[in-house]
């Protein structure tokens, strides 16, 4: 995560907040860039093999 990124996330907060909220919100906005990232470098599956991969789980 960049710096730049932190700093506007944390411009984005009230003067006074809790530090929980500001840390989890830079986690989500962190996994959201790993899943583009993932998504730019094919590092995908489709659906259909989603399915089948649960049906074996719940077996």
């Amino acid at each position: 995560m960049k710096k730049s990124a932190v700093l506007t996330t944390l411009n984005d907060f009230p003067r006074e907040f809790v530090l929980e909220d500001f840390l989890e919100k830079l986690i989500v906005i962190e996994k959201i860039d790993e899943g583009l990232k993932d998504i730019k470098e094919g590092k995908t599956i489709s659906h259909e093999s989603l399915k089948k991969m649960v049906n074996r789980w719940q077996k």
